[in-house]
């Protein structure tokens, strides 16, 4: 009888240790972007695997396939921003925000002709933006607070680096553009900025995404995720150089070099353990990312880009930042 039992206890040893050992890492895609490097900077420094879970990190630029992956359960989650998760989001493969990665902080603007000095100057002017993307959310939320619409303007439909160098060769009167182009249009001879993302926190913010299923069955490791992210941006503000340089590494591409990384880095704020609770708030008393979702919900609506109409506190879990 002690044999049987000792066989017995041996077995679930070794079925619950195999268990732990084939454990799925989470999968989770992101494009090259500055706001991101926390997360490589938490697999670098070893904070998943001392929180207990397995990560990998994958690169995939553009977000149309990205969330298709998602959707297709080829990842678990992914980052991008609010706008974007709305407009990609799927009545029958709900997503899930869980974290608040970034704030664009001066990162993104717009850049005009020195004879438009507001947004309302803007009524009747060839504006170059891309078309489903966080600048045309933005550049909208900017229109309504003045009383106008997307429909005011003259849309010329073109990425943001394009609008930007379109603006430097004057052949629109403003873009919604971001860096080097912020600059190089302040410094073109009819340019200046008119406004940039500094003047609206909280609007153009990096979340982290997971469809409902694996926020639903894998809880506690997002918790895991998440409580990495905090310690890699409590680590990058004790140990900046050092972090940016492995950021930069990890992340590569146009941010492969440390300079240009911490460079950019300076126009995006990103978001540790407080200002995520600030931001995501409670069900019972809901923080700012609440109103950004439903400006972002209407506007996609209005437009007719949405397949469904979802709700706030359907796509936004706050327990995991708290």
């Amino acid at each position: 009888m002690q044999w049987g039992k000792v066989v017995l206890w041996s077995f679930l040893l070794v079925f619950a240790l195999t268990a732990v050992v084939v454990a799925e890492p989470l999968r989770i895609a992101m494009s090259t972007w500055v706001g991101y490097g926390p997360l490589h900077l938490a697999k670098a420094k070893g904070f998943y695997a001392e929180e207990g879970v397995e990560v990998k990190l994958i690169t995939m630029e553009e977000p149309t396939p990205r969330f298709a992956a998602l959707a297709a359960g080829r990842l678990d989650g992914l980052a991008s921003t609010i706008d974007t998760m709305i407009l990609q989001s799927k009545k029958e493969i709900p997503y899930v925000m869980v974290l608040a990665l970034d704030d664009s902080a001066g990162g993104d603007g717009i850049v005009a002709n020195k004879e438009i000095k507001s947004i309302a100057d803007l009524k009747g002017k060839k504006v170059a933006f891309n078309l489903g993307s966080v600048s045309q959310f933005w550049v909208n939320v900017l229109l309504q607070q003045h009383g106008l619409k997307e429909s005011d303007i003259t849309v010329v439909n073109m990425s943001a680096p394009d609008a930007g160098a379109a603006f430097v060769a004057k052949k629109v009167d403003a873009a919604v553009t971001w860096e080097p182009w912020l600059t190089r249009g302040k410094q073109a001879p009819h340019g200046h900025l008119l406004i940039d993302s500094s003047q609206t926190p909280g609007l153009i913010v990096d979340i982290l995404i997971f469809r409902k299923d694996v926020v639903e069955k894998r809880s506690a490791d997002i918790q895991k995720v998440v409580n990495a992210w905090f310690r890699a941006v409590d680590f990058w503000k004790q140990h900046p150089q050092e972090a940016n340089t492995l950021m930069a590494k990890a992340v590569g591409g146009w941010l492969k070099d440390p300079k240009v990384f911490a460079e950019t880095l300076q126009g995006v704020k990103l978001l540790g353990r407080e200002e995520n609770r600030k931001f995501f708030g409670t069900k019972e008393n809901p923080g700012p990312i609440f109103t950004t979702a439903a400006k972002a919900i209407q506007i996609w609506k209005d437009f007719g880009k949405l397949s469904w109409e979802p709700k706030p506190e359907e796509i936004i879990e706050t327990k995991f930042v708290q």
